[in-house]
């Protein structure tokens, strides 16, 4: 993975001065995924790993700030998980209308099956009727 994040690095470092500076960010963000990155985020996420304060990212800073994002990325994904968990019936591995209406109720909304079939239908990638894990955190990013 540190190789792969290295290559990462040096394509981020259009300077090819050994750091990676907010616009630089900025500049590949917009490059590579077509999405803007405010100067302000930019600056934020290079303050949020800048150690030395020189307020650029060397390649050790940008690693840190690499781990960082998988660690809460796998923390989040912990957390979906044990929602998930909360919602699918008797370990079936999905949520099925009758599963989402049985949860829904214990929080105090009380749904009708079809508007769970409707709620899940929204999400429901492969038209399966139900939600898998991954089409859990789709729903929940939404």
């Amino acid at each position: 993975m540190a190789a792969a994040l290295g290559r990462v690095f040096s394509a981020l470092d259009g300077d090819d001065d050994g750091k990676i500076s907010a616009a630089e960010l900025r500049l590949c963000m917009k490059a590579a995924l077509g999405e803007e990155l405010s100067a302000e985020d930019a600056d934020d996420l290079v303050a949020s790993a800048d150690a030395d304060g020189d307020g650029l990212l060397s390649l050790e800073e940008f690693l840190s700030l690499a781990r960082l994002e998988t660690e809460e990325e796998a923390e989040r994904c912990r957390g979906l998980r044990e929602a998930f968990r909360m919602y699918e019936m008797q370990g079936q591995g999905c949520i099925t209308p009758l599963s989402l209406k049985r949860m829904l109720g214990k929080l105090g909304s009380h749904q009708d099956i079809d508007e769970c079939q409707a709620m899940i239908c929204r999400f429901d990638l492969n038209g399966d009727g139900v939600l898998s894990f991954e089409e859990f955190k789709v729903m929940m990013d939404a």
